[in-house]
């Protein structure tokens, strides 16, 4: 294999088009369209699951054991908790995320009718009205309530208007693509994934590499809110990589830089055998990386499993600062995580056994266990 070319005006071209589309949890239909037109536009021949989860299919020389990589499409977002007297709106987050960054965002409201714009406000918004009562009221999303542009100053106005309980809002993303190569934007988990997924896909349609496994891509729409990737594979699917976010906050090894190879999240350990792999993917291949350990998140490959999946599975993330607020990431982090996405579809399958789902011990694998595996001291 040789390293692959990424067509990084081709991954931040897709990436600035993802993050127009509005897709908070439970309203992801238009960017679902979206994607199965850019599967269509690349020659990928792709399904849809009832709900609009993606599953598209690089073939391979031989059919199994398959793998799967997988991001998703779904963000954060919030809904209409309750119309109140004032004419504006009470909210409930959709997915977690603090109301500190929900506090001046500027959003839209879809409605039965059709969609408005607005503003999220503390309840408290007005230093000339509340003096330095706007620096001491409490962060909740309790203490937060949307202003409409609509003349709405009572809850009729807000009945006559279309507003319900249960209306989706769709936080601004607010990209800015910085000639240094920063990226700032919400919304970058995980619709930057997503553009490494597109991206690393289109590297090997360009080169018409040859996979030796069928390499299907998921794109799941409910990550945000735990299910995830509970739904959409197929059963003899061997193994999973997500494609996710590793966020390089205090007490974290993540870096805004190359790629992170994640060791476990608040799910557990991930698959030895395969996250040694991509581990000697980066190494061989000359990929920055680092590994990390995240201890409150969670991705698609717990929803896999929990939903009764039995594969390996590995997380390979892109790094980003400020996760689920205003986040921001590099441009050569997607591209270094591209890269080893596709060195992974061309890569020999993990454990050949895997093409059995249950049977004799064979070809199981070892994990090491002798100190003589292991290097000498340099001491």
């Amino acid at each position: 294999m040789e390293r692959p070319v990424i067509d990084m005006d081709y991954l931040t071209g897709i990436l600035g088009r993802l993050l127009e589309i509005p897709s908070p949890t439970g309203y992801t239909d238009q960017i679902v369209h979206f994607c199965g037109d850019e599967f269509r536009r690349l020659g990928i021949p792709f399904e849809l699951t009832r709900r609009g989860a993606i599953r598209a299919d690089l073939v391979g020389r031989l059919k199994s054991p398959d793998r799967a990589l997988v991001a998703h499409l779904d963000t954060l977002g919030a809904q209409v908790k309750m119309l109140k007297p004032n004419g504006r709106l009470e909210l409930v987050p959709v997915g977690t995320w603090s109301a500190r960054f929900a506090e001046g965002a500027r959003c839209t409201i879809f409605t039965d009718r059709g969609s408005y714009r607005g503003t999220i406000l503390p309840l408290k918004a007005s230093g000339h009205t509340f003096n330095t009562e706007i620096d001491t009221q409490p962060v909740a999303w309790t203490n937060l309530e949307l202003r409409v542009d609509a003349r709405s100053e009572a809850l009729d106005d807000l009945v006559a208007l279309g507003f319900n309980i249960g209306d989706f809002v769709a936080i601004d993303p607010q990209p800015e693509f910085n000639p240094n190569g920063f990226i700032n934007s919400r919304h970058l988990d995980d619709k930057a994934g997503v553009a490494v997924m597109f991206a690393a896909a289109k590297a090997i349609r360009d080169s018409k590499a040859s996979l030796p496994v069928d390499c299907h891509l998921l794109l799941t729409i409910s990550e945000e809110v735990g299910s995830g990737a509970s739904s959409v594979l197929h059963r003899d699917v061997a193994e999973m990589v997500t494609i996710d976010n590793g966020t390089t906050a205090a007490g974290q090894n993540s870096r805004e830089y190359g790629v992170t190879v994640a060791m476990a999240d608040s799910s557990g350990p991930f698959d030895y055998h395969l996250t040694h792999k991509l581990l000697r993917l980066c190494s061989d291949y000359g990929i920055e990386h680092q590994r990390d350990v995240f201890r409150y998140y969670r991705c698609d490959s717990a929803a896999a499993i929990e939903a009764g999946n039995d594969i390996r599975t590995a997380l390979v993330c892109f790094g980003i600062d400020s996760s689920h607020g205003y986040e921001r990431i590099h441009a050569s982090s997607l591209c270094s995580l591209a890269e080893l996405v596709a060195l992974y579809m061309q890569s020999d399958v993990t454990v050949e056994r895997d093409r059995v789902r249950m049977g004799p011990m064979g070809e199981f694998p070892w994990q090491p266990t002798d100190p003589a595996e292991c290097p000498e001291d340099p001491a």
